[in-house]
C-alpha cells in the first residue's frame, strides 16, 4: 500500500467501470456509468486530494460523483465525505444502524490506549505514525448522513446491492455488483493489512472489531453467498476467485494467526 498520506492514489480498473484505488493503507472504489460516478469509502482525512486525484485521473470531475456509500464509519472510510459534501453537495449513505454512527450518535471506533499499548510490536509504531499523519485520530463526524434503502439494487452508477455484514461495526455492509460479479467487502474481508504478514484473504486483527465471533462468523457466511469472483477489500489488493473460496481461506487463519493477544476474539 502507499506509505504516505495525500500523495498520488494507485488507481486500477479492475472490471468494466470498476476502479480500486489505494490510498494511505486503505482503499476505496469507483463505479462508473458514463460520464456519472459511484464512490464506495472515502479514506483517510488527509485522502481528500487523493481521493479528487483519482476521480479526475478517469477524466472527470468530483461534481460527477452523483453519490458516497460508506460501508462503515471508521475514520479511515469517512476522510472524504465532509469535503465533498461541503464542496460539490454529495449525499453520502449508509446502513440504518451505521447512519448514527457516522453521525456519532455513538462510537464504534479503536480505543488509542490499544495501540499504545501494542506499540512494542514491530509493525505497529510505523504504521500507527503513518495514520496518525493521515488524521486516525481526528473526529469525524458527518451529521448530514443518511440512510439507504437495503435489500435491493441502489439506483446508482454500478447498481450496487447492499448487504448487511454487521460484526466489524454494527451496520457494516458490503456492496455486491451482480453485473461484476464483484463484492466490495470493506473491512468485513480484507486481503492484506500494513500489520499483517501476509497477503490473502484474511480477517483483521480482533481489536479493529466491534461485534462478536458469531456474528463475524454470520457476516463471512452471507458473503460466501454472494455470487461473485472479484473481491475488493477495503485494505489489501484485489483478489480473484470465488467468494466463498476467500471466505474459507480467512476462516482457516488471519493476519498473526499464531498471536492470539492480537488474533484473539470476543465470545
Amino acid at each position: 500500500m502507499r506509505s504516505g498520506p495525500a500523495g498520488p492514489p494507485v488507481v486500477e480498473q479492475v472490471d468494466r467501470g470498476t476502479f480500486l484505488v489505494t490510498g494511505t493503507d486503505v482503499n476505496w472504489v469507483l463505479l462508473r456509468e458514463g460520464d456519472a460516478l459511484t464512490l464506495v469509502d472515502g479514506g483517510y482525512p488527509a485522502d481528500v486530494s487523493a481521493v479528487e486525484h483519482s476521480v479526475a485521473t478517469l477524466g472527470l470531475h468530483p461534481r460527477d460523483v452523483v453519490a458516497i456509500l460508506v460501508t462503515h464509519a471508521h475514520v479511515d472510510h469517512l476522510g472524504a465525505v465532509n469535503p465533498f459534501h461541503d464542496r460539490y453537495g454529495t449525499p453520502v449513505h449508509l446502513h440504518p444502524v451505521e447512519v448514527a454512527h457516522a453521525r456519532r450518535e455513538h462510537l464504534e471506533q479503536l480505543a488509542p490506549a490499544r495501540v499504545v499499548a501494542a506499540l512494542w510490536r514491530p509493525a505497529v509504531l510505523p504504521w500507527a505514525v503513518r495514520v496518525a499523519r493521515a488524521g486516525a485520530g481526528r473526529d469525524v463526524a458527518a451529521p448530514h448522513a443518511r440512510p439507504f434503502p437495503t435489500g435491493e439494487a441502489l439506483d446508482l452508477p454500478g447498481a450496487p446491492v447492499p448487504v448487511p455484514t454487521g460484526g466489524h461495526t454494527s451496520g457494516h455492509t458490503a456492496f455486491h455488483l451482480p453485473a461484476s460479479g464483484a463484492v466490495i467487502t470493506g473491512d468485513g474481508l480484507v486481503t492484506g493489512h500494513a500489520l499483517s504478514p501476509v497477503t490473502g484473504p484474511q480477517l483483521l486483527p480482533a481489536w479493529f472489531d466491534h461485534g462478536t465471533d458469531a456474528e463475524m462468523q454470520a457476516a463471512l457466511t452471507v458473503l460466501a453467498g454472494l455470487d461473485a469472483d472479484l473481491l475488493l477489500p477495503g485494505h489489501g489488493p484485489v483478489h480473484r476467485g470465488p467468494v466463498r473460496e476467500a471466505v474459507d481461506r480467512a476462516s482457516g487463519g488471519g493476519p498473526g494467526d499464531g498471536d492470539r493477544t492480537m488474533r484473539g476474539r470476543r465470545r
